[in-house]
């Protein structure tokens, strides 16, 4: 089934530029585009697409209003969001995450990346700029003596957490411990219920905060 796309940009050159990126994609197209963040708002929730590729700094509406927007919106047709712009800051990703975002992608990322962080979405996952990933971290979680806080995973899983904290897609992480996507997406959800967290980055957020996270 072919991943349903909104663009939300106040630049036209930008959101061309992304719509070549996502129709030339087997498994995804664009279904509507929005200049500004009421827009986009209202084609969200009136075309109902899988992800809504939102950026930071819009018109009207923010990209991080228009993503807790969305975000507070459940259901079998929620809009999952992913916020991609050319700003990195700190306070924007962690703004992001907060306010519900499924990824923070950097539009200077490459279109492999913005494919991967749609699929991602569409799967449950988070997917942030390996640009970004490591220093966000280390901004939020700073990190402490191995072992103040107990480990409940279990050798591989604590393996894989740490790829996980690298910024490692589940390809990455199959290709690197030599195992099948599908046994890391089991692997993750394990260690995500034991952990108690919702997402990918919680799981690294985990591994920077109790010092397994490789330095």
């Amino acid at each position: 089934m072919t991943i349903r796309v909104l663009i939300a940009d106040d630049q036209d050159t930008v959101r061309r530029g992304l719509r070549r990126l996502i129709d030339a994609q087997s498994d995804m197209g664009v279904v509507a585009e929005a200049a500004d963040g009421v827009q986009a708002l209202a084609l969200a929730r009136s075309v109902r697409p899988d992800v809504a590729l939102v950026d930071i700094r819009m018109p009207r509406l923010d990209g991080l209003d228009v993503t807790r927007l969305l975000a507070a919106d459940t259901g079998p047709a929620a809009v999952r969001v992913v916020v991609v712009t050319t700003f990195d800051h700190d306070e924007y990703v962690h703004a992001a995450l907060e306010a519900g975002a499924c990824g923070f992608i950097l539009k200077r990322s490459g279109p492999a990346l913005l494919a991967e962080a749609v699929r991602a979405a569409v799967a449950g996952e988070s997917l942030i700029s390996p640009a970004v990933t490591v220093r966000l971290l280390k901004h939020l979680a700073p990190r402490r003596t191995e072992g103040v806080e107990s480990n409940p995973l279990t050798p591989r899983e604590t393996e894989l957490a740490r790829l996980v904290s690298r910024g490692f897609s589940n390809a990455d992480i199959a290709a690197e411990l030599f195992i099948s996507v599908g046994t890391v997406k089991t692997h993750v959800a394990s260690i995500q219920a034991k952990l108690g967290t919702a997402n990918r980055v919680g799981i690294a957020a985990w591994c920077w905060r109790t010092g397994r996270a490789d330095p």
